[in-house]
């Protein structure tokens, strides 16, 4: 199914592939010497230093086959809006203890999981305050849920087996921030970039959760964490202020509109 394991020193996965923030990283992930092993249900069409795999999360043997001989694992898929209960159990939750498993029993030692504000989406802001990464949870809905539940088997599987797993807080990845919020939640594609290299390179083990967002003048969360495994971002969402429409208001919500949806809808 896949080229011979010996060809390439690094082999990474990156599950959800076809996703926002996985098309954001491909490119800015290629390097020599390793390979991207892109999965996702949707169709993807490789480059130089890629190999695809169209199959489901939610199906262990199909994880479980694109796990072995991988260094290390990049999990972003998963529903990234509210969605009905069962789809979140299925898809988010069953499907990361699916990638979780699989990296157990081929002996990935690095696993990076795709967590969310969404996490504490419940916690109102205040000007000044730099939230720490172990915030407690106050998930916003179903899908800030699921990033709690993340987080946690993320724990167990670095405490009881040892794996170095690293829970991304991410904030709002994209190019450039468009609302005044997103001067504080940015992450640019360059910096989420130079998180997943420090998080693939660093030799602290263990279990570590980090916000990813970058160097943003106005960000709410603290950096300290992502310091501590050599992230250090280079980007501010300062550089777009003129550009951004809005006004965020102290004392609302972190999670934004996600606190507004019905919970269990489609968004």
């Amino acid at each position: 199914m896949f080229p011979n394991p010996h060809t390439s020193t690094e082999r990474v996965l990156i599950t959800g592939a076809a996703g926002g923030v996985g098309q954001l990283l491909r490119s800015r992930l290629a390097a020599s010497g390793r390979t991207l092993r892109l999965f996702d249900i949707r169709e993807l069409h490789g480059g130089p230093g890629e190999e695809t795999v169209q199959a489901d999360l939610t199906d262990p043997e199909a994880i479980s086959a694109a796990t072995r001989d991988t260094t290390a694992i990049l999990h972003l898929a998963g529903h990234a809006k509210e969605a009905p209960w069962p789809e979140i159990l299925r898809v988010n939750v069953d499907g990361t203890r699916n990638v979780l498993e699989a990296a157990r029993a081929n002996g990935v030692s690095r696993v990076l999981l795709a967590s969310s504000f969404h996490a504490i989406g419940w916690h109102a802001w205040s000007p000044g305050a730099e939230l720490p990464a172990d915030t407690p949870a106050q998930p916003d809905g179903f899908y800030g849920w699921s990033k709690t539940a993340i987080e946690s088997l993320g724990r167990l599987y670095a405490d009881r087996f040892g794996i170095r797993v690293f829970c991304l807080r991410i904030g709002t990845c994209c190019p450039r921030p468009r609302i005044a919020r997103q001067l504080s939640t940015w992450l640019s594609p360059g910096d989420a970039a130079r998180l997943v290299e420090a998080c693939l390179s660093t030799e602290e083990t263990g279990f570590h959760q980090v916000w990813a967002i970058s160097a943003n003048t106005r960000r709410w969360w603290s950096l300290a964490e992502g310091a501590a495994i050599g992230y250090h971002p280079q980007d501010d969402a300062e550089d777009f202020a003129a550009e951004v429409t809005g006004v965020a208001e102290p004392g609302s919500l972190l999670g934004g509109p996600f606190s507004e949806v019905e919970l269990g809808t489609r968004m």
